[in-house]
């Protein structure tokens, strides 16, 4: 299930929790990120490439595609079985922004979202079927957990994708990693 937990910058346990979509929907649309949900066109299975899972939600893309200008998209998975998801995690986890806005779909798994606005930070846990566009230049991290497992399709205006800019500020040591963040739904 979706969640969205509204946090005072300087007090992360603080936080008030939204699991009704359309309330999550409408608290991040204030801030200018969409969350929708998507569903497949077609039928597809978890061991199908890219190409499949790029088939199953093409009117979804081309829709997003028209919308924004995206230039390129591509489907990207984590496992936990994967050699370098310690230091894949590591990098996501550290506040940071970019040029251009970030759009995420997760076809499987889930990721926690982390926006720094203001004096607030807003966590998105988005999970199968979600959508989140992360406007650009919004200081944000995203964590995998431990273990990631997780497939997402993702939209690019230009064809080099995302460059991130660290702030070098430590926020996201304060907040509940992925794991902490479910143990406490």
């Amino acid at each position: 299930m979706s969640a969205l937990s509204i946090y005072p910058a300087n007090q992360p346990q603080q936080g008030k929790t939204f699991r009704d979509f359309d309330s999550i929907a409408k608290q991040l649309n204030s801030l200018g990120v969409q969350f929708e949900r998507w569903q497949a066109d077609c039928e597809f299975s978890a061991a199908d490439d890219a190409d499949a899972v790029l088939k199953a939600y093409q009117s979804s893309i081309d829709k997003l595609k028209h919308q924004y200008g995206f230039q390129s998209v591509d489907v990207i998975s984590l496992t936990a079985e994967h050699p370098n998801k310690d230091a894949l995690r590591q990098k996501f986890l550290s506040e940071h922004t970019h040029s251009d806005f970030e759009v995420r779909f997760f076809v499987e798994g889930r990721g926690l979202f982390y926006l720094h606005v203001n004096d607030q930070v807003f966590a998105v846990l988005c999970e199968q079927g979600d959508l989140i566009s992360v406007p650009a230049n919004t200081t944000h991290w995203f964590d995998m957990g431990e273990n990631p497992a997780f497939k997402c399709i993702r939209l690019f205006t230009t064809e080099d994708g995302w460059v991130a800019e660290f702030t070098g500020d430590p926020i996201a040591e304060r907040f509940p990693t992925l794991d902490q963040y479910l143990v406490g739904l």
